[in-house]
């Protein structure tokens, strides 16, 4: 599995989203609250943008007239035709048992393990002899 670093995280502040490709494949980044998590960019129903809709909440009753809204900018809601998806795992709120968006794992790490590069600077050995600098090579 390859790793992709995606941003810093003051570039992605709660609430926001970043959209990037990924070996061709359309992918979002969320931090929900502190937390990141990972979309294919593509609904399953019939392919829209899916991560350009609106985050939203869930509506749950655990009775008549009693209604809660929890999960709130958790769901995202397709664009097209509103087919709503759990970020945090990609379960789809329309048909849980035929649809799913992919979702990716999504990490924070120190910067020094992840932005090495990959270029690697020669050095040279210095050394001072008698009041002269001398470079061995």
């Amino acid at each position: 599995m390859a790793r992709h670093v995606v941003a810093p995280v003051d570039e992605l502040p709660p609430g926001s989203r970043k959209f990037l490709t990924i070996d061709e494949r359309p992918i979002a980044v969320f931090n929900v609250k502190g937390e990141f998590f990972g979309l294919l960019n593509r609904c399953p129903h019939q392919g829209a943008a899916l991560c350009e809709g609106p985050l939203i909440g869930l509506a749950q009753s655990s009775e008549p007239g009693a209604i809660e809204y929890t999960k709130l900018g958790e769901i995202i809601r397709c664009p097209w035709h509103g087919w709503e998806f759990d970020i945090r795992t990609g379960q789809s709120y329309c048909d849980p048992k035929r649809f799913r968006v992919k979702a990716y794992a999504v990490n924070v790490e120190p910067g020094s393990s992840v932005v090495k590069g990959p270029y690697i600077a020669e050095t040279l050995k210095v050394s001072v002899e008698n009041d002269y600098v001398v470079v061995d090579l």
